[in-house]
């Protein structure tokens, strides 16, 4: 049985343009969407004022509203609501892994309460074992058909970030725009005065590992264009800049946690405040 997009509400114009986006990638997959909102304990200084039957009254009415709304746009798709009784950082978690994929609102560098990017939208991406995509409204359109842009790492694992960019490419008819960012030491871009510059001779190396991991992706979507490109420089800002007229930027996380918890890296995060576009979050080995 194929498996719903799960959307995270909490009554923000956010989460409401990821309930859209999460509608048309359903359309692309042939799947339905799963709304739903996890409930937060009511201070206790509020409890005389906001009472938990009147705030899950809220919820229901909230999630009908948007309901209602992505079923008028979008005829034929199945959209079901539900009211998650945990946490917003449990909850949006256990729902994800029903789930084919998580989608969240996203605030342009972040924000500091709801499922925004801020504590509990960073956190549910750090911790979900299946891709998560924050979405954020008024910022620039994604184009339907602009190219999936991704960003990899050649000495990771990057096959499920990968296979995810490649998939989404080829729903969408469009290409799939590769980058590796190299970082080289501070001492190599002194010039030639103190060292030899080591660009010319670093870049192609990469460009045939990048190269090498690419042809089975390529051979299994051959109707996806795959370009790849070797940058020297910043990652995030390589990945940033690429997502001007892309219609996704994907983005890998190391799925194990480290002494510190889970985390989704400083590229990924940067990337997640940054991008204008939609962003993806994939977890890998």
């Amino acid at each position: 049985m194929t498996r719903s997009i799960v959307v995270g509400l909490d009554g923000t114009g956010q989460a409401d343009a990821a309930a859209e986006w999460a509608a048309q990638e359903a359309s692309l997959r042939g799947t339905g969407v799963c709304l739903v909102h996890a409930r937060e304990p009511v201070p206790a200084i509020l409890v005389p004022f906001l009472t938990p039957e009147a705030k899950e009254a809220w919820a229901e009415r909230m999630m009908a509203r948007v309901a209602d709304d992505l079923r008028g746009r979008h005829p034929g798709l199945s959209v079901t609501t539900r009211l998650l009784l945990t946490g917003p950082v449990p909850g949006l978690v256990a729902a994800a892994e029903e789930s084919e994929l998580l989608v969240l609102g996203s605030r342009a560098l972040g924000g500091v309460a709801g499922y925004l990017v801020g504590s509990v939208g960073l956190t549910v991406a750090a911790a979900v074992e299946r891709p998560v995509v924050l979405v954020r409204a008024g910022g620039e359109a994604p184009a339907p058909r602009g190219p999936v842009v991704v960003g990899v790492d050649v000495r990771q694992p990057v096959d499920a970030v990968l296979g995810f960019a490649f998939e989404e490419a080829s729903r969408r008819r469009s290409r799939t725009d590769v980058v590796y960012a190299e970082q080289l030491p501070l001492f190599a871009g002194l010039g030639p005065a103190m060292v030899p510059d080591v660009r010319a001779a670093v870049a192609p190396e990469i460009r045939r590992s990048l190269d090498e991991r690419l042809d089975p992706w390529r051979a299994k979507f051959p109707d996806v264009d795959a370009a790849p490109r070797v940058v020297i420089g910043s990652a995030a800002l390589e990945l940033v800049g690429a997502a001007a007229g892309a219609s996704l930027v994907v983005v890998g996380r190391r799925s194990h946690r480290s002494a510190l918890g889970a985390h989704i890296g400083s590229v990924a995060h940067a990337v997640l405040h940054h991008s204008p576009v939609p962003v993806a979050v994939v977890p890998h080995d």
